[in-house]
């Protein structure tokens, strides 16, 4: 049976096991062999039942003494019953409304049997145990992942069937990388994974397929990034950052001068220009991206900025705009909710030159928006986009500049990954002036005192945050949510005080309403229950309450808390939480003791994993199947200096030797399943 085959041809599976396989991501039969045990049952250390511990799972060998009787005692309820014997112990086997599974047990056979002994005093019982027939000595078995209608022992079975009918394997990576790196064969690694013939074999099958998907991950992006090297960009010809700088009211720090010049040397080259600009809340990645937009407008060419909200959206505009309002730069904001007229006018200038910036969102990239010479396309948290957004962009120039920007801090092994096809300039030093923001974190008992210190700044001419969280993601929850806030605050405790609101269901016009109102100082304390993680530069906000902190990723708390702190004055966030769980007070308690937002996110990848990382799977790439982001650190490095290696040797993964790798790639990046 060929590998790319649907996975309904194989014997025992059909149409509706075939629905249920897709479920889980199934549906060839080279799917079903890379589809991994999460963990393993041992049954090879066989217990007498003596030796086996109460209430563990164990695995013992014993005869089955009797046939099974049968006790109905209740309506929809019968057990099964039996005794088995290793000769010197007696224990009772019960099953539960499992007449099959009591049937498949003959009298006199030897078996081997899992699960836990349960029981008191002499009295000794297994209760729905795993069994097999005794064949020598018992292996690891596996365990894997589930869905409704199809579970673990089934899907053994069928992994087993497709062993039997796959034949030859071919092996993406060569033998000389294999001899090189001591690496398992294919075939070998996937029979110990998924029935390993030791803990030793286990282990060597799991580094061979970490070691295969992290490279053939690696080469993909390295390929990437060389073939956008190999095209031709638009050099600037000459370097106006000088000039920019002067406009500026402030000094730039050491890393915003750093990242300027980095960049713009990149700039100056014939390929294009294809940068990770990461740095932490506040740090000053909009002045950075503004000295590359001034440079390619002096050069005559336009730029394009976007950003995955139009609440930030808005704020990249008015900040550039401020920026350049003192130069002949002419910027436009164009986002889903411009009016269709302006639209239509700002699209007809774009087309022919009069523009030299355009700051929007996704709008940008569609269809009928057409660029004059785009050659510098800026995209902000680009992980809330994706890889092929971030193309879309570019799309719209000949092999533009990129400059990818981040406020989420990405531990380095992940931003390796996710963004290996980029280069890398980080901003580690906070503006003069700026202060790091206090942190407490209190409990609900202190929710009073916290409100009287709120009260207390917005009496001084000072604004503030209120931000709760949802229950849960739900249209009239948030609803209910946020109108319960606003009432609560504004008729209660701050009764007599502007109070402002923002939620998720706002309609963006309604939003701009409500920010515009917080930044002219109008509206001094504003309540939300979500959208101001990013985008929202109030200078005068200068203390922050965070309500039922523990329902917020310490990612996302981190990026709330750098909504203050943006001015001179002393700011503080105070999180209330009642929570009293280990896990969760380990996590605020981080938070409170630490403004390094590389740290956080350090320790935010360790406690929830890079699935959860962004919230979502938005970056673009590739699933990882078996290769873990977080614990893989070394490998991660090891096979990044592998694919750098091979690829300065055989750029383009030429000849017969590579071609299996060279496909694997490209099916990895595109999708397919295509095994020639």
């Amino acid at each position: 049976m060929e590998l790319n085959a649907s996975i309904k041809y194989l014997k025992g599976v059909g149409e509706k096991r075939a629905a249920m396989l897709s479920r889980l991501g199934i549906c060839t039969l080279w799917d079903l062999l890379t589809f991994y045990p999460r963990i393993y049952e041992d049954w090879s250390n066989i217990l007498s039942i003596k030796e086996a511990p109460l209430n563990e799972n164990v695995c013992i060998r014993a005869i089955v003494g009797m046939r099974y009787r049968e006790h109905k005692i209740r309506k929809g309820m019968t057990l099964y019953k039996t005794e088995i014997t290793d000769g010197e112990n007696i224990i009772d086997l019960t099953f539960f409304n499992n007449k099959y599974a009591a049937e498949k047990l003959e009298q006199g056979k030897e078996y081997l049997f899992f699960g836990k002994i349960t029981g008191k005093g002499y009295y000794r019982q297994m209760t729905n145990p795993e069994f097999t027939e005794f064949e020598g000595d018992g292996k690891m078995r596996p365990i894997y992942p589930q869905t409704a209608g199809m579970n673990s022992r089934a899907l053994e079975k069928l992994v087993r069937t497709a062993f039997e009918v796959c034949g030859d394997i071919p092996d993406p990576i060569p033998q000389n990388i294999r001899e090189s790196y001591c690496l398992m064969g294919i075939e070998s690694a996937l029979h110990n994974i998924h029935f390993p013939e030791s803990e030793d074999l286990l282990s060597e099958a799991r580094r061979r397929l970490i070691f295969e998907e992290l490279f053939l991950l690696e080469l993909g992006l390295l390929r990437l990034k060389s073939k956008s090297r190999r095209s031709d960009a638009i050099p600037m010809q000459a370097d106006y950052t000088e000039d920019f700088f002067s406009l500026l009211p402030f000094e730039l720090t050491g890393a915003q001068m750093r990242a300027v010049k980095q960049s713009t040397d990149d700039m100056m080259k014939d390929i294009p220009m294809n940068r990770l600009l990461q740095g932490d809340v506040g740090s000053g990645k909009t002045a950075v991206s503004a000295a590359l937009i001034y440079n390619c407008a002096k050069n005559g060419f336009q730029s394009a900025l976007m950003a995955p909200t139009e609440v930030l959206a808005m704020q990249h505009y008015k900040t550039l705009a401020k920026m350049f309002e003192n130069t002949d730069i002419k910027i436009e904001l164009l986002t889903g909710s411009t009016p269709a007229s302006e639209k239509k006018k700002i699209k007809s200038a774009l087309k022919s030159g009069e523009i030299d910036l355009a700051v929007g969102t996704h709008a940008l990239i569609q269809k009928d928006v057409e660029f004059n010479n785009l050659a510098l396309a800026v995209t902000d948290e680009q992980h809330r986009f994706g890889v092929n957004q971030r193309g879309s962009l570019s799309s719209k120039g000949t092999n533009p500049h990129t400059l990818v920007m981040s406020a989420t801090p990405i531990p380095r092994t992940l931003a390796l990954i996710i963004y290996g096809d980029l280069d890398l300039s980080i901003l580690d030093e906070l503006p003069k002036g700026r202060q790091k923001v206090e942190t407490y974190l209190v409990n609900s008992e202190i929710r009073e005192r916290a409100y009287g210190y709120v009260k207390k700044h917005l009496c001084n001419g000072q604004q503030g945050y209120i931000v709760c969280a949802l229950v849960a993601e739900n249209d009239e929850l948030e609803l209910t949510a946020a109108t319960e806030l606003h009432k609560n605050l504004s008729e209660g405790f701050f009764k007599g005080f502007s109070v402002g609101l923002l939620h998720g269901k706002m309609k963006p016009a309604e939003k701009k309403t409500v920010m515009d109102s917080f930044a002219s100082g109008e509206t001094q304390l504003l309540g939300s229950t979500t959208g101001i993680e990013v985008g929202i530069d109030v200078p005068n906000a200068v203390i922050m309450v965070i309500e039922n902190a523990e329902r917020f990723g310490l990612s996302q708390l981190h990026q709330l808390r750098g909504r203050i702190g943006r001015g001179t004055e002393k700011s503080t966030c105070i999180m209330i939480s009642d929570a009293h769980n280990e896990e969760t007070e380990h996590r605020l308690k981080i938070l409170a003791s630490t403004t390094d937002g590389f740290k956080i996110a350090d320790e935010d990848l360790k406690l929830r994993g890079p699935g959860d990382f962004f919230g979502s799977r938005q970056h673009g790439l590739p699933e990882l199947k078996i290769a873990d982001m977080m614990t893989d650190g070394e490998a991660i490095r090891e096979t990044h200096a592998a694919a750098e290696n091979l690829l300065k040797k055989n750029p383009a993964l030429e000849g017969e030797e590579y071609r299996l790798l060279r496909n694997a790639v490209n099916r990895l990046f595109s999708g397919g399943i295509s095994m020639n």
